[in-house]
């Protein structure tokens, strides 16, 4: 199995990278539409850091303000009990950030926010299938996040091009499906 999801992911970024140039604006316009309602009158979006070939959505932060927050993974200090995590804290464009436990620009001030502070987790995708199941870079940072109970109570959708759309991922016992995908397509629940 990990060998063939080392193949799928080779495959899956080169088609992705091919196919982003042209539908990343209309995926970017159906979040900038289809995503504020969905936040409710308090909740906060959680977005992520696009790395190159990654959709890009923090234009988001045009409409959203205050309402948006960026993972971070939080490295145990050396000889502490707890191990490394993923958590959100809040973010605005005029925040400073600096690199996280794995390297991507992630916000270091204010408090890491609880499951119930966020409406909506967006999360981006080499591949999604039918059922839910995303095929990321292989760290299982957002899977060990969302097999908590209260963080898998918050829908979370992939994002990426729908040409990213398979039948059916290999899947291990820890992967937690998604509750559907935004592609230029729109969003699709599951």
């Amino acid at each position: 199995m990990p060998s063939a999801k080392a193949e799928l992911r080779r495959r899956l970024r080169a088609q992705r990278l091919r196919v982003l140039p042209e539908v990343e604006p209309t995926i970017q316009a159906h979040a900038q539409t289809l995503l504020p309602p969905l936040l409710g009158a308090g909740g906060r979006l959680g977005l992520y850091w696009p790395l190159p070939g990654e959709v890009d959505l923090r234009g988001l932060a045009q409409g959203l303000g205050q309402r948006l927050a960026l993972p971070a993974v939080a490295v145990a200090a050396a000889g502490s009990e707890g191990p490394s995590r993923l958590l959100y804290r809040p973010w605005h464009l005029d925040q400073p950030l600096v690199a996280d436990g794995c390297g991507i620009p992630a916000p270091v001030q204010g408090p890491a926010l609880q499951a119930s502070d966020l409406a909506l987790l967006l999360v981006p995708a080499l591949a999604v299938d039918r059922t839910g199941y995303r095929l990321g870079y292989g760290g299982g940072w957002y899977d060990r996040l969302r097999s908590d109970p209260t963080w898998a109570r918050v829908p979370a959708l992939a994002v990426l091009p729908a040409a990213c759309l398979v039948e059916l991922l290999p899947s291990d016992p820890w992967d937690i499906p998604f509750a559907g995908w935004l592609s230029e397509d729109g969003i699709h629940w599951i």
